[in-house]
């Protein structure tokens, strides 16, 4: 590591539209006048150190014995591998996903859902958000929504490969339901479906 620099999420951007769709690129920022381009590091770990991304038979025959018709899950993420990481998983237990990829998308978002005078709740039964995204961080977009009175009874779990005291201080801070690190399917489908039946 040449350089380590500390900066706001809000001086983070997504990249240009004309980027592409299958690219390394998650975010862009400017560093002494200089663009500095953001890598999608979860796109370059399932290259190089591909890990189990299936939901195992077991979990998937338990979820078949819930009662259907939960209502969708809203993920937050900036990287497409790990959208579609979890896409994969939740639906594998049959729940249906809602993907936004960064926390200012999902927050305008809940806003459009809510913007008719209901609650988030009666839209999602969930929302997983990772931590580190450009425009709008997870700790923000947590405490924007806790803050709003339509969408502070979403259950909301923060879902990153940031962890330690630090990250389970701030989950506590900023009023997050739950902390989970990435990335294991079968611990995270049954702590949907967990979180899924108890909030029912």
């Amino acid at each position: 590591v040449d350089r380590i620099v500390n900066m706001n999420w809000e001086n983070i951007l997504p990249p240009p539209k004309g980027a592409g769709k299958d690219v390394y690129l998650t975010a862009v920022t400017h560093i002494d006048d200089k663009l500095v381009e953001i890598i999608d590091v979860e796109k370059i770990l399932s290259e190089v150190s591909p890990f189990e991304e299936d939901v195992t038979e077991d979990v998937r025959s338990r979820s078949s014995e819930r009662a259907p018709g939960h209502l969708p899950v809203l993920v937050v993420d900036d990287s497409a591998v790990a959208r579609r990481q979890i896409e994969r998983c939740l639906t594998a237990i049959g729940m249906e996903v809602v993907t936004k990829n960064d926390g200012k998308q999902a927050y305008d978002y809940l806003k459009e859902l809510t913007a008719n005078g209901s609650q988030a709740a009666d839209h999602l039964c969930l929302i997983i958000s990772d931590v580190e995204m450009p425009e709008m961080d997870g700790y923000t977009l947590v405490t924007k929504c806790k803050n709003e009175p339509a969408i502070k009874d979403v259950f909301i779990m923060l879902h990153t490969s940031l962890s330690g005291v630090f990250n389970k201080a701030m989950v506590q801070k900023v009023g997050a339901d739950d902390f989970m690190a990435k990335f294991s399917p079968d611990e995270l489908a049954e702590r949907v479906m967990e979180i899924v039946d108890r909030e029912q």
